[in-house]
Formats: structure tokens, sequence, C-alpha cells
């Protein structure tokens, strides 16, 4: 239901509360780099923008500007969210295409980041499938910016937003726990919700880890009881188990570590069972991509997909389903999904479970353009409540 302006307002002052101020003229890497108040405030901010357009409101507050977008993955999701995000602000979006770029002809990174930053008010970057690579990576592109605004080069440091590394996939968590806190009734509604993040079956073997662990990294400093479930060998970033660990004691909640997909289901109020790599497979990947071993990379790709096919019964079923709290779990995925009998033979989960969640499965994902935009907003404004109350007064109509 679309919030009314008192609505808006209201969140406007819950948002003035809140300490934002290592936010402006900063980058977004990690969720659990961001302090309490400013992953709030991200809601907030995003929550109040879709208000706003609800409300055929226009928050367009850039009247020029680039928002540039790297994406050296493929995407839809946030491909499409990140130039709704710029659009919904006023900018506009250009996509850097490496293939078509100077650096196959041996541009640096830090060369190409001041080049396509003369007038970038931000830049987005997707770069998750190597271990060590993708926030390696965002992290020269940002001092690279940082180094030609401070040496007259840039007139504006573009402020980085990561749309998916190694390590973190923030915007796909942070939509995840918005759509959760909406489902719920709120955020004061999480503490003792039980979370099931679990491997599934896939029949690919490379998919990145930043989605279990952006998941386990942020809903675990809400309260709720976090479950991370995987076969023998499938884990994740030890570094990030810490963070998620460190994350309960502090919020009331807990976290453990299971080999059972019944066991993380049984009573869960949200799953979310997703295919992931073993975290020791991504190194070996990345090494030989590095030293050019591409046999061996084919001959890793079917050990490991003949591993996969051990688990086939890691699905999530009518079955599983029913075990969960009052058998009315919600299913939650990142998209696309691996369904059995329809994108493929036997996957992720099963065609019925996934119909029966199509609406809530929308809606999860329509969360992502605002989460966006709120990161971006927030880089830019020191002071958010107050350009966001002068957008809400000034009611600029969006279609007029």
């Amino acid at each position: 239901m679309a919030k009314d302006k008192a609505e808006i307002k209201a969140l406007i002052e819950e948002l003035k509360k809140l300490k934002t101020d290592n936010m402006y003229l900063n980058d977004f890497y990690h969720t659990w780099k961001e302090t309490d108040d400013e992953i709030m405030a991200v809601f907030k901010v995003a929550e109040i923008l879709r208000g706003m357009r609800e409300n055929n409101i226009s928050t367009k507050v850039f009247d020029s500007g680039l928002g540039i977008s790297i994406f050296r993955d493929n995407s839809t999701r946030t491909r499409f969210s990140f130039a709704s995000a710029c659009n919904l602000l006023g900018l506009e979006v250009q996509d850097l295409d490496e293939k078509l770029s100077q650096i196959a002809h041996g541009e640096t990174v830090r060369e190409t980041a001041n080049m396509i930053s003369f007038m970038a008010d931000v830049i987005g970057i997707r770069d998750d499938m190597y271990i060590g690579k993708g926030h390696t990576y965002m992290k020269t592109v940002s001092e690279a910016v940082q180094e030609g605004f401070r040496d007259g080069v840039l007139e504006q440091r573009p402020t980085l937003v990561n749309l998916q590394c190694d390590i973190d996939h923030p915007t796909q968590s942070m939509a995840d726990l918005l759509h959760v806190i909406n489902y719920f009734g709120g955020v004061e509604n999480l503490k003792g919700k039980k979370v099931a993040m679990t491997w599934a079956y896939s029949p690919s073997y490379g998919k990145p880890l930043s989605v279990p662990q952006g998941i386990i990294g942020l809903f675990t400093r809400f309260g709720m009881d976090v479950v991370l479930a995987h076969p023998e060998g499938y884990n994740v970033m030890e570094d990030v188990e810490k963070v998620a660990s460190e994350n309960a004691k502090k919020s009331g909640g807990s976290y453990k570590r299971v080999n059972s997909m019944a066991e993380a289901f049984k009573d869960a109020d949200i799953v979310y069972p997703k295919s992931w790599a073993p975290f020791a497979v991504m190194e070996e990947r990345t090494k030989l991509v590095e030293e050019g071993k591409f046999d061996e990379l084919k001959e890793l790709e079917k050990r490991c997909l003949a591993n996969n096919a051990k688990f086939k019964d890691w699905t999530c079923t009518e079955e599983l389903m029913k075990t969960t709290k009052d058998g009315k779990a919600l299913y939650m995925h990142c998209l696309p999904a691996d369904i059995t009998g329809v994108s493929c033979k036997e996957g992720e989960v099963d065609a019925s479970v996934f119909d029966r969640y199509l609406v809530p499965l929308y809606k999860e994902a329509s969360f992502k353009p605002y989460i966006i935009a709120a990161m971006i907003f927030l880089a830019k404004f020191k002071d958010p409540s107050k350009k966001l109350t002068e957008l809400l007064e000034a009611e600029v109509k969006r279609i007029k």
C-alpha cells in the first residue's frame, strides 16, 4: 500500500535521528562496514523515495551527471536496478563495455577510472566471479578517482557502489531485508525469526559466494536466528562467518552452521535455498584463470559438477516447506532460480513452490532500485533529511 505524505514526513523525522555524516562523499562496500544507523538510514531513504514516487512526486536531485555502470559479470535485475536508481535521481547511465574500451589496448584501471569520471556522480561495479579480485578492483577504482579529485582532474569525486563483489552483495541483501521488514510489518518484528540460508542443488558450478555471505552478514544484525546449511565442503569465507557470529551476539540473535537442509528448514520463518560454489573451489578457479590453465579449469568444472550431483536431494520441495513455521515460511531467492522441470531438469526449487511465491519474489526484487538510490543519495547530501523535505514540500509532479 502506497504511503501518504504524512507517513513520508514521519519517515523523514525518523531519518533525522540517525547519524549519517560518514556516508557523505563515501563509498558503499560491505554492509558490515556500515554502522547500525547507516544501515537503517539506507532503509529509511529507500522507503521515502519509494513513497514519493508512489505519490507522483519527482525525486530528481541532479540536473545533469552520469551514473557509470561496470558489469564484469552478466546481470538483469541489478543492471536495471542501477539504471532505475540513477534515473530516479536525475542521472543518466552509461555502461562501460570493457570489450569496446581502450582497456583491450592496455589502458590501466586507474586511467580508465579517471577517464570515465569527468562528469560522473556514481560508479556502480559488479565483479563477483573471482576470489580476491572483485573487491580489490573496486578499491583500486575508488583510490584512482580520489586521487583524480585531489589533484584537480575531476570536479567531483564519484561515489562507488558495490553492485556485487566476491565478498558481499549489499544491494541484494539490503533489498532482501527491506522486503522482510515490510512482510513482517516492521523491523521490531524480526527478533527471534528463524532464517534458513541453505545451499541448494544446481546443474552449474560457479555461482558466487556473495549472496549467502551477504545474508548471514546482514540478517544477524537484527536479532534473528540465522542458520547456514550446506553439504560438507561447501564452506563460505571464514571471515564472514565470524562477522555473522559477532553480529548475532550483539543483536541477541543467533548464528550456526549445519549440514542438513531439513534441520535448517525446521520451524523456519524464512527460507533462502540458493546454490553457491565452495570457497576452496572458487580459490582454485581464480588461480587457474590467472595462470591461463584453461584445460585444468575444464577439469575442475567436471569435478565440481560431479560433486554437486551427489546432493540433488538438496532442493526446496513442498514436503520441506511443510516443515517450516506453520508450513508458511517466506520463500526468498535473488533470482534467477534453477527451477526443477522449468529452467532445468533438477534444480534449487520445485516449480510448485516457486510459482506460489511469484508475487513475493517480485516484491523482493522491487526494493533493489530504491536501495541503490538511497545509497547514492546518502553519499551526495550531507543533510539528507533537509533535501528530502525540500522535495516533499516542492511536490514537483513526476508525471505532469
